[in-house]
């Protein structure tokens, strides 16, 4: 049982790993750990998210607590409802991109402040694992609450497109990106995929860094000559972006993108991880923010974004935050400002990129290795003549070329990813490194 318990969130195959008896446990250690009295709970479509709530929420109001029931939304949503309710915590019924089978939880304390393995999930799990629970004298209740208004009305707030109506495909992937833009929905021509609610993933997995996903909405953007498209992952705090030739966007470059409309507005710091192309250092700074970098990981990041004062972070994974919404992501928000710089250029997407493509990346690749560790050791002392530092992982900058290699926080594995002047050089390097990790 205690392999549901990992490094960002709660996760397992239901009813093997989690059902509503080890939810109802999740939702009393919750209450201990956080002493939370106040509790907002949103849930995914999945066929046993509603199982998973009655025993989380039975844990909870066992515990004395006022849970606040959103019923369907996305995770950026629950985000929300958590800080603008001024609860003193929130929890997400979703598995995010994990297929039908899986279930999970996405836990936070007030202000939509993560909880991750490092600041409390391992000591919710002793909590689960002792089961000694006492419940409170006077238990708790189950309010009922649709954010959903509220939200919508949130993000149209940041709209400056006015009246022009951009035409973008938006794919839904069965999942809760219907329920992410349904308050914005209107703005724009949409043109939608797989929009009806199925946790089963009838259609393809409801993951956009899974670029053979893409296929269909890269496909519907060139034929009906869409301005972009959208994909979203399961819980929508994700979104792969489309340019109007049918291009995937690299998410890293995305951030880049979204920087240059919120740096519209006045000077600012933007948070961008490790692993993104040195353009979007570049073009940070050249529309006049500061650009900071950032580890990998969602609680790493929003807790930067909260020590610098940044306005937002963009992840290489497609998670993209905003200090609107209570320093987390938000793909609405995204998807807004994206249509404020088509708009306000008058340029096409693959215009707006086609000025970040300045170098060759390898994108992230992974490698199953015995000893990770005895690895990076190897490349440590290999690669003593650049600029190192260890962020994340371990990372060398070069004149004209950069890499990253770190360990993945839930598999054997080492990531690398490789950005140099041009291919050549790239692949060089890529395959100098790999030959190391591989060998």
């Amino acid at each position: 049982m205690s392999g549901i318990f990992k490094a960002y969130d709660i996760r397992g195959i239901v009813p093997v790993d989690l059902n509503a008896a080890m939810a109802e446990k999740i939702g009393m250690a919750y209450a201990v750990f956080t002493g939370a009295k106040t509790v907002v709970v949103g849930r995914d479509m999945r066929p046993h998210s509603q199982d998973m709530f009655d025993g989380l929420a039975a844990g909870l109001v066992k515990m004395g607590c006022k849970v606040i029931d959103l019923g369907l939304c996305s995770t950026p949503m629950s985000y929300f409802a958590n800080g603008t309710l001024k609860a003193d915590g929130s929890i997400m019924i979703t598995a995010s991109h994990n297929p039908g089978e899986w279930n999970g939880f996405k836990l936070c304390k007030a202000n939509a402040v993560p909880i991750s393995g490092a600041t409390g999930i391992m000591d919710i799990e002793k909590l689960v694992m002792a089961n000694d629970f006492t419940p409170a004298t006077e238990p708790g209740v189950i309010e009922k609450y649709d954010i959903s208004a509220e939200y919508g009305a949130f993000l149209r707030k940041f709209a400056k497109f006015g009246d022009k109506k951009l035409k973008v495909v938006v794919d839904y992937a069965n999942a809760m990106g219907s329920y992410e833009i349904a308050g914005i929905e209107d703005m724009f021509e949409i043109i939608p995929m797989y929009k009806e609610l199925d946790g089963t993933f009838p259609n393809h997995e409801a993951n956009p860094l899974h670029l053979a996903t893409l296929d269909d909405i890269r496909a519907k953007v060139k034929a009906v000559g869409a301005d972009f498209g959208a994909a979203f992952d399961g819980d929508a705090d994700r979104c792969g972006f489309i340019d109007n030739n049918g291009e995937i966007i690299p998410m890293d470059l995305f951030t880049a993108l979204i920087a240059q409309d919120i740096l519209a507005d006045g000077p600012a710091t933007v948070l961008y991880d490790l692993r993104s192309s040195r353009a979007v250092k570049e073009c940070i700074e050249e529309n006049g923010g500061t650009a900071i970098m950032s580890r990998v990981g969602h609680a790493f990041i929003k807790q930067q974004m909260r020590e610098t004062g940044a306005v937002f972070a963009g992840e290489l994974s497609g998670h993209y935050y905003f200090k609107e919404n209570f320093t987390a992501e938000s793909q609405g928000l995204a998807l807004i400002k994206l249509a404020n710089l088509i708009v306000k250029s008058g340029k096409k997407v693959s215009e707006l990129v086609k000025p970040l493509l300045r170098y060759s990346s390898s994108g992230e690749i992974n490698s199953r290795v015995a000893d990770a560790a005895k690895v990076l050791a190897e490349i440590k002392a290999q690669y003593t003549d650049g600029e190192a530092f260890e962020l994340d992982g371990f990372s060398v900058e070069y004149p004209d070329w950069h890499f990253n290699v770190r360990c993945s926080n839930t598999e054997p594995l080492l990531r690398l990813i490789v950005e140099a002047k041009d291919e050549k050089l790239m692949t060089e390097k890529r395959d100098e490194l790999l030959a190391i990790i591989r060998k």
